[in-house]
């Protein structure tokens, strides 16, 4: 029987490799990891873009960035092309959002009944400055990110803990109601500031963390996109060792938080009724690189900022089962209105998670991510393909990574011999979904525009929250 209601819980920045349930040897997920055990986790899930905006646009339709055009975290989903939410809308179902949306205003038709504490982009117009990629400006004070990282209690914390506590109190509402719903959540730990309550940061003695690896000062090399994208935050690479641990330690206190505040949910879930017909999903917008690279944040196509957590569980869905098969967030568009019974959307290319979780693996099944935003000169586009995971940089040369040998993505086997078929195999599939240079350059054009609409580059780069999107709560 499908799901009577559906649940989705949404973090910003959570790496799917950083939790108990994917293997972490530190950090600590007992909520995600019970969760994952009464369901199914899919190993290989993906954000569409691995930043915010454009990946969020990408869920609320179902559709790959390229088709969306909202690029960048300037040009925010405003509900012009429809998604699930007026689909589910239109058959007369409960929408509700509590928290983080990060789509353009409160006001635009998105497809939810009621928003409570949303979160959008900054005066509906985010990072103005973002739009500028030719020639990219730098921003100094790369360094701060990691410098002010620590023990504390940040307005995202606060933010988090009123979601959670609205989250809880509206889930009784709807068990005393009766009437089906769908419910979307979005907390935004563990999102820079890595910031988080003294508890939290405590789990984590800083000896016991490990250098972050691959990193430059090792020796290894950086591509060249991602040289000339890190060149445009003088400071990323001064920070000390010390406060590299503390960071790192910061974030996985984060990830620890979030898990405590899920658990929450997913309590009040249980005492409510609700569990036994209410599907659950558990995800993130994107990942965090955590240092490695010499990169904190995300925006890259390596394995710790494309992907994502996407766990399952409820009715229909197989318990303590790993699948495989790469998913994305256009799997989980698709899954908030099959997954409740309804004919899927039409023209979109994901599927339902639980149709998915019930199969057989289809470890073959191509996965695409890509980035048109800020630090870029050029796009790049990620395809995943069994063990392959091809890497198309237009204006620089290509990466290629056999994830079953080499999950820390340290060698890369574009341009051999022994791979060329399998190479331009996956190239081949990759200009069967997009052209990688037109799609390029009309991202280009459409943010040319838009800063010419802001009055030019000079004006545009003076525009725009500077880093992180203040929360509705002041």
């Amino acid at each position: 029987m499908p799901a009577r209601n559906i649940l989705v819980v949404m973090s910003d920045q959570h790496s799917g490799r950083i939790a108990g349930f994917a293997g972490h040897p530190l950090v600590r997920t007992p909520n995600m990891d019970a969760l994952a055990a009464r369901g199914t986790r899919f190993a290989n899930a993906y954000t569409p873009s691995p930043i915010c905006v454009p990946a969020r646009a990408s869920f609320a339709t179902g559709l790959p960035v390229h088709r969306t055009r909202y690029w960048d975290n300037a040009t925010a989903y405003d509900g012009r092309i429809p998604g699930w939410g007026h689909r589910l809308q239109a058959e007369g179902i409960s929408v509700t959002s509590i928290g983080k949306l990060h789509y353009r205003t409160a006001e635009d038709p998105t497809g939810f009944d009621e928003q409570i504490m949303p979160m959008h982009i900054q005066d509906g117009i985010g990072q103005v400055w973002g739009l500028v990629r030719n020639p990219l400006p730098e921003r100094e004070g790369g360094e701060l990110m990691v410098r002010t990282a620590g023990p504390g209690l940040s307005k995202y914390n606060q933010y988090d803990l009123a979601i959670t506590e609205r989250t809880c109190a509206t889930l009784r509402e709807k068990a005393a109601s009766g009437t089906p719903f769908v419910l979307y959540a979005g907390l935004v730990a563990p999102h820079f500031p890595y910031v988080v309550p003294q508890p939290w940061f405590d789990l984590y003695a800083q000896a016991d963390i490990p250098r972050a690896s691959p990193h430059p000062e090792e020796g290894f090399e950086l591509h060249p996109w991602l040289k000339r994208f890190q060149s445009v935050s003088p400071g990323i690479d001064r920070n000390t060792p010390e406060e590299r641990r503390r960071c790192t330690a910061a974030y996985y206190g984060l990830v620890s938080f979030l898990d405590d505040n899920l658990g929450r949910i997913l309590a009040t879930l249980d005492e409510t009724g609700l569990s036994k017909d209410t599907l659950v999903v558990y995800t993130s917008d994107h990942g965090d690189m955590v240092g490695k690279r010499g990169q904190w944040g995300k925006s890259l196509p390596y394995e710790d900022s494309a992907s994502i957590p996407m766990i399952v569980a409820g009715p229909d869905v197989p318990a303590g089962k790993v699948s495989s098969t790469p998913v994305s967030l256009l799997d989980l568009a698709q899954s908030c209105v099959s997954d409740l019974g309804l004919p899927p959307m039409a023209d979109r290319p994901g599927r339902s998670l639980v149709e998915l979780a019930r199969a057989p693996d289809e470890r073959d099944r191509p996965v695409l991510s890509e980035y048109h935003a800020y630090g870029s000169t050029h796009a790049w586009y990620m395809l995943r393909v069994g063990d392959l995971k091809y890497v198309h940089y237009v204006g620089y040369p290509p990466e290629l990574f056999d994830l079953s040998s080499d999950p820390e993505e340290l060698d890369n086997l574009a341009g051999r011999p022994a791979l060329a078929e399998a190479q331009a195999r996956l190239e081949a599939q990759l200009r069967a979904l997009l052209d990688p240079e037109a799609v390029d350059a009309a991202a280009k054009a459409d943010q040319a525009r838009l800063i010419e609409r802001y009055g030019g580059i000079e004006a545009a780069l003076g525009k725009g929250n500077p880093s992180a999107t203040p929360t509705p709560l002041g």
